[in-house]
């Protein structure tokens, strides 16, 4: 057995996948769930108990489930992945449009939603003011992920033939 290609394309493609699964869930848990819970939960007043317990500790998995997917993946492409990205390969189109997503996706948890919420929880200063724009800037990035995700993940699936089969190259 080839320990270097095993891990490399073995245990590295299942943390890829076992990262994406955790960053994609809590993608839709926030999109699906907790969006429309605390608004639920604002009108009674319990909103603290997810604003102070729950958000914290689902963003600290969603961001860095989020650069485990991302250096996985990279990982798994190698010294490929130059040809990848900038698609210098007809046959590495497919990857390179997911990984393309994924790396936007990567940079809207990193630049976007994470310093926008630390604001909206309160763990970084902010104003009223300050805090709303943040917000609103949070669940619009989230939505954009949201909405990417779906092509990443076709995509990012589509490279071991199903692209080629749907798309004709």
């Amino acid at each position: 057995m080839d320990w270097g290609n095993f891990i490399q394309y073995g245990l590295t493609r299942w943390l890829h996948i076992g990262a994406g699964l955790m960053w994609v869930g809590m993608l839709f848990y926030f999109n699906f769930v907790q969006v429309h819970a605390l608004a639920a939960a604002n009108k009674d007043g319990t909103a603290a108990g997810i604003t102070k317990h729950v958000a914290p500790r689902a963003l600290f998995w969603f961001r860095w489930s989020a650069v485990v997917t991302w250096l996985a993946g990279a990982a798994i492409l190698g010294g490929n992945i130059d040809d990848a990205m900038l698609f210098k390969e007809r046959n590495y189109i497919p990857i390179g449009v997911g990984a393309w997503l994924g790396t936007i996706m990567l940079f809207n948890v990193w630049v976007l939603i994470w310093p926008s919420q630390k604001k909206v929880l309160g763990l970084s200063p902010a104003t009223d003011a300050e805090k709303a724009v943040a917000k609103r800037l949070a669940f619009l990035a989230s939505r954009v992920n949201l909405m990417l995700s779906f092509p990443m993940l076709f995509f990012m699936t589509a490279s071991g033939g199903l692209f080629r089969t749907y798309m004709f190259l």
